[in-house]
Parts: C-alpha cells; structure tokens; sequence
C-alpha cells in the first residue's frame, strides 16, 4: 500500500508545524480535541497533554490552572487550522459533527479551500479545511491569491461523506495554518515578511495572509478583534506560541540573520530556535 501523497501546504519552503495552547482545564480542553476534532493522545501528563494524527505531533496544551482567560481583544489565536487530505474526510468530519449535534460557528468557500469553524470550551478558535488543487486557485495579476469568503453548502458536503462509521482524524492530516490576532497589520507584515521572510498572499479589511512557496497561507494575522493590542499578558489562556518548519535550510539560515540583524534574542531549545513576536508570541524555528 503506497503512502498518500504529503499535502501541498507542507512540501513548501517552510510551514507551521504545531501549536501550542495554555488551558486552565486540560482533562475537558483535550477530552474536546480528542472526542470532537479526533485527535489521540501521544503523551499525557500532569501538566500537558501532546495530541496528534498518525504519530505526528500537532498540538500541545499545556495546563496552568490558575490562568486568567484571555479577553477577546487581546493578542494571540484567532484559530487553529487543521488541514485534512480531501474533500472526502472534510465531509466524513461533518457527518461526524451532525451526529454529534456539534453547532458549528461558520462555514465558508474561500475559493482556495473549503473551511468549518468552531471554538473549544476555553474561547480558542478552530478551522478544520480541504484545500482546492493549488493548480484551481485563482490569481491577481501581481501573484497573489484572489480569496473570498463564501457560503459553503453544508447539504452537498455531506453527501459526499462516506457511509462508513468515524473514527478519529483522518490520517495525513496537518496544521496547515494559524490565524493570529495581532494589534496593527503593518507591523505584523513588517515582522513576519521582512524577518522571517514569508510572502504577502492576499489581503482582506484588517488582516493579511503570508506564506512560503506559493500556498494561499501559512499564517494570516488580523485585528477584527484586537486593534491596538500589546503583548500579551504572562500567565494568560490561549496561544503559547506555535512551530515554523522549515525544509528549506537556506531560508532557515536567513531567517535566522533576519532575527540577529533585528538584536531579536534567540534560545536553543531541544526543539529549535525560539524568540517572541511583537506580540510575545513564542515562535520556534526547526528544521
């Protein structure tokens, strides 16, 4: 049995890899990605719990039970993104969350994906999403991805899901993006196009999408609810900071310029290079 294909988001020069999240309850926030997103348990310990697809580790909640849950406007996660191969799994997830009465928060075309939206029990946002073919994705004349926000025909979707019983994320699935709350767009584009060196993809009102290697995005940041943010306070609930691979060592070795030219202080970690955002943020590198 051959292996499927790696999806495009993750074959690129560099992408997110995983995320981590700060909860206050970690049985109920990991009982919820286990039992409604479908991911299993890879490590679980007092203080945090590793899930994942197929051995790939996607995201790590670590508990601090006397964490001050963050207010709406502050910095940090607008959503988790996690990637499925298909049309196909997208719509066996659904079947799954219709028979689960799940009430789901959206659902839209994006011409270049197809995305459902929910919130865990701690106010963190997920997107679960199929990408298009990249060769059907629309273009601007100057290279950048036309997206657009859709109605998506739950009805169709669901019927093409297989009649078979669900059984847990399907395999291959990925973090094929993170959606940031950031406190002004132009600083965050200044940051994440100029430092660590990805691409402009697209634009919307209040939020731009970036990227390596031609994908629609690999991180897009907005101020819909976080205009003129700081960084984020320490002992908050939310984002803890998030893992940027890169298969590309030369953009790594850049990057990694990038950050000493900018007297942005790097730690070594067992996991890669890690400094914080504008927003404090931790960011790791790896490769």
């Amino acid at each position: 049995m051959s292996m499927p294909a790696e999806l495009f988001a993750l074959t690129r020069p560099a992408h997110v890899a995983h995320v981590q999240l700060v909860v206050s309850d970690l049985d109920r926030v990991s009982g919820y990605y286990q039992s409604v997103i479908g991911l299993r348990v890879m490590d679980a310990g007092r203080s945090a719990h590793v899930l994942g697809v197929d051995g790939r580790p996607l995201l790590t909640l670590l508990h601090r039970p006397d964490a001050a849950r963050a207010p709406r406007q502050a910095a940090g996660l607008f959503h988790t993104a996690f990637l499925v191969p298909g049309r196909t799994e997208l719509a066996h997830w659904l079947s799954h969350a219709a028979a689960t009465g799940l009430r789901l928060d959206g659902a839209s075309d994006h011409l270049v994906s197809e995305a459902l939206y929910l919130t865990d029990p701690e106010g963190n946002g997920i997107e679960i999403y199929r990408d298009r073919p990249p060769e059907e994705w629309p273009h601007n004349a100057d290279g950048t991805v036309a997206m657009a926000t859709e109605r998506l025909d739950l009805q169709a979707l669901l019927a093409d899901a297989p009649q078979s019983a669900w059984n847990g994320m399907a395999g291959g699935t990925a973090i094929g993006h993170i959606h940031l709350q950031v406190g002004d767009v132009p600083q965050a584009e200044a940051f994440y196009r100029d430092v660590l060196g990805l691409k402009v993809m697209a634009h919307y009102p209040g939020a731009s999408f970036l990227a390596t290697g031609g994908y629609h995005h690999h991180l897009a940041a907005n101020i819909w609810n976080s205009r003129g943010a700081g960084p984020r306070a320490e002992n908050m609930t939310g984002l803890a900071g998030y893992t940027l691979h890169f298969n590309d060592r030369t953009m790594l070795s850049t990057t990694l310029a990038n950050l000493e030219a900018q007297q942005i202080a790097i730690a070594q970690t067992d996991e890669g290079h890690r400094f914080l955002d504008p927003w404090g943020i931790a960011i790791t590198l790896s490769a």
